[in-house]
């Protein structure tokens, strides 16, 4: 089950980008226009709406693509 959906959606609530206009496998940084603290900002949004504690070593990522992989990365042990 993939959360990019999920985060698209929570994209769209938080800073009003269309999920259209985000490519999922293009830097959040450059199409979305999200500097490092809006990234930040939205890393706790995703721990809030998922319940879950992202872990700091996956800073780097910067597309939503890899975003979701490891967000279903971390429900996935979460669940187990």
């Amino acid at each position: 089950m993939s959360s990019l959906k999920e985060l698209q959606d929570l994209i769209h609530e938080k800073y009003g980008i269309e999920p259209s206009k985000l490519d999922p496998h293009a830097s959040m940084r450059e199409t979305g226009g999200l500097d490092s603290l809006a990234l930040a900002e939205f890393l706790f949004a995703i721990e809030d709406h998922f319940g879950i504690t992202m872990p700091d070593e996956d800073a780097s990522i910067d597309t939503l693509a890899e975003l979701a992989q490891l967000v279903d990365k971390v429900r996935a042990a979460k669940a187990a």
